[in-house]
């Protein structure tokens, strides 16, 4: 079987953008939390969210470098986050195809949970309010979850694959997954994979308070209003931003002198069969996911050092997964590490397991556990090192990322440290 490695990191999150700025934030322990500014939010039930930071300061998003004003205008900012978090990863693997032959082995696949549904937003907004005249002519394609794989295979002249998925919460990490497998299947030598998010707007906030899903008691402290596990938890932040990475083939990165950040070792995936937006509370779904991972990675459950995990805040789901991971791991679960990153950055729903697979990656490279922040006190049960409100450093040979999605998808990768 062709071995699949990690050669390049793009991130594009609440915490910053670029890789470096969200990762050392994200260790200092700062949140990406904020008040939402962007629209009218007085008679919401939810008021924060996980906001990408803009403008020209140091770690902050300048759209201006990414396209001029005229060409933004056509794209959804999912896409927009997609091309920036895809440049990045990019320039980190220093990958340039120079031929035909390796433009038509390189492929994308990047999805959304949601994609363009601000575009939907306003555009019905502009229909109702105006007539069909008043919608834009690039309305559609602004809004498809396939544009933003569309638009960065089309930057780079990727004649690959070119592929997108959307299962919600998992999005992102299937996307790795299903990536990885193009090349162990030698339909692909490198993949751009990942996902994208760009949802933050009135009807997806009153959509997700609508259901009970969002915090709703933090909104005047918005920076510990994430926190999984905590015994007041009581909802997840909605978040925004986008992570992609450059998957290869192992000898392909070795022949062109690649650094390589980890290995894709193992992919595993199942259905909860259960209900369309609640977990299973035992966490059985999870159990096999992660089961499946290990197995492909051909590693023994103790052979984990840290997981990344799904936990969102939510009253059910954060004591499942905890279930899950000691149904998996038995006794060694009390011997690992394990903390939720949307403690800092909020839920980035479709973009969320590429964004925590690569904050993974940067766990082994570092060897140290990021932090679950407000994390003060632990629900009954949950009673395995989740890394509390501080860093982590520790040996971290292994390390899982959880995924797990509305209509009860489950996914989770393991990554080892590179040869």
């Amino acid at each position: 079987m062709r071995r699949v490695v990690v050669t390049g990191l793009g991130l594009v999150t609440p915490l910053g953008c670029g890789v470096e700025p969200s990762w050392q934030r994200l260790l200092e322990g700062r949140s990406g939390v904020r008040r939402i500014d962007a629209f009218e939010v007085a008679d919401l039930p939810a008021r924060i969210a996980g906001v990408v930071p803009r403008g020209n300061r140091e770690g902050a998003l300048d759209l201006d470098r990414v396209l001029p004003a005229k060409d933004r205008r056509r794209m959804g900012d999912f896409m927009l986050y997609a091309i920036t978090a895809a440049r990045e990863a990019i320039r980190d693997a220093a990958y340039r195809p120079g031929t035909d032959l390796e433009r038509e082995r390189a492929g994308v696949m990047i999805g959304s949970g949601i994609g363009g549904l601000p575009e939907i937003e306003r555009a019905a907004l502009a229909l109702h309010e105006r007539g069909p005249r008043r919608i834009s002519p690039y309305f559609i394609p602004s809004s498809l979850v396939n544009e933003a794989s569309g638009v960065v295979s089309i930057e780079h002249g990727l004649r690959g694959p070119n592929h997108a998925v959307a299962t919600a919460c998992a999005t992102g990490a299937h996307a790795l997954g299903d990536a990885a497998r193009m090349i162990q299947l030698d339909d692909a030598d490198v993949m751009l994979a990942g996902g994208t998010e760009a949802a933050i707007s009135r009807l997806t906030i009153a959509g997700f308070a609508i259901m009970q899903a969002l915090s709703t008691s933090f909104n005047d402290a918005p920076e510990t209003a994430s926190r999984p596990w905590d015994r007041a938890r009581d909802g997840f932040v909605l978040g925004e931003g986008a992570g992609v990475v450059v998957l290869e083939e192992l000898e392909h990165a070795r022949r062109r002198g690649a650094r390589i950040h980890a290995e894709l070792l193992g992919y595993g995936l199942s259905g909860d069969a259960h209900h369309i937006t609640a977990p299973d509370p035992d966490g059985a779904g999870a159990a096999r996911a992660m089961r499946m991972a290990l197995k492909r990675a051909r590693l023994p459950p103790a052979s984990i050092d840290y997981v990344n995990a799904h936990a969102t805040s939510t009253p059910l789901g954060d004591p499942g997964e905890v279930k899950a991971v000691k149904a998996v791991l038995g006794a060694h679960a009390h011997r690992i590490s394990m903390s939720s990153t949307k403690s800092a950055t909020g839920h980035l729903l479709g973009a969320a397991g590429a964004v925590e697979a690569i904050f993974s990656v940067l766990s082994l490279r570092d060897q140290v556990a990021p932090p679950t922040l407000n994390l003060e006190q632990p629900s009954e049960g949950c009673d395995l090192d989740l890394v509390p409100r501080s860093a982590k450093p520790r040996s971290i040979r292994y390390a899982l990322s959880n995924s797990f999605a509305f209509g009860g998808a489950n996914v989770a990768l393991v990554f080892g440290k590179p040869d």
